[in-house]
């Protein structure tokens, strides 16, 4: 743990990520939760110090261990969350499938929509993948993700490769494709293969700056009656019932 963040917990105050608050955050020095970070940082190369957000992450898979399915994370780029899961869950004892989604292209700019391109996704798309954040190297994260058995890439852009997923019971589900049209159709194709409880955790829902996938979630949502909570780490998410 950096001196940094040592002072930061010493302050009692959590100031990252875009979060800034004076109630408990004592997950930071849970063993557990450390050593999970710790197994995603190394896939990532980065600590981009996402603390709560790797925790709400890592609470909805300990939720959602507990039911029947596979797992499923559309947007895992570099695997950052996913490794932090199969770390602390021992992934090839649970016996489920854990099905990996990405382009490994960045965003497939056809899919923005008008409101996306007037925010600046597409110019933002690319310096992502200039600074080597949106990863164009498969072979680097299949090394990352080698020491697990029950794991399915799937590579190629949303909608074209939901049919994919063969599973037919599905208990967690995370999309961060930070594109409107490709998350809504992630969830709308996977919705009825979530089993009853299963957790959604949508990355960017409430995050500065993707207001156009927030009204989009929500427009879906809508259609369905379902609610989806707005989280203050930017994240949002759904228990299916």
């Amino acid at each position: 743990m950096s001196a940094k963040l040592q002072a930061k917990l010493g302050d009692d105050r959590y100031e990252f990520d875009g979060l800034q608050t004076a109630h408990n955050h004592d997950f930071m020095v849970d063993e557990r939760f450390k050593s999970a970070y710790r197994r995603g940082v190394k896939a990532a190369g980065n600590d981009y110090q996402w603390y709560w957000r790797v925790h709400i992450g890592l609470w909805a898979a300990a939720t959602a261990i507990k039911l029947c399915g596979d797992f499923v994370e559309c947007g895992v780029n570099r695997g950052f969350l996913s490794s932090a899961i199969m770390q602390q869950h021992d992934w090839d004892t649970t016996q489920r499938t854990f099905y990996l989604l990405d382009t490994f292209q960045g965003i497939d700019v056809k899919y923005l929509n008008e409101h996306e391109i007037e925010g600046g996704v597409l110019e933002r798309n690319q310096i992502e993948i200039n600074r080597g954040f949106y990863t164009q190297n498969l072979k680097e994260v299949e090394d990352n993700f080698a020491e697990w058995k029950n794991i399915k890439f799937v590579v190629g852009s949303i909608p074209q490769t939901l049919q994919k997923i063969t599973s037919k019971q599905i208990a967690f589900l995370h999309i961060d494709l930070n594109c409107t049209e490709p998350e809504v159709a992630a969830l709308d194709y996977l919705w009825p293969k979530l089993v009853c409880g299963a957790v959604v955790l949508l990355d960017d829902y409430a995050y500065f700056g993707y207001q156009p996938q927030k009204d989009g979630l929500d427009a879906w949502a809508v259609s369905r009656n379902i609610a989806i909570a707005s989280l203050p780490t930017g994240q949002g998410l759904i228990i299916k019932t």
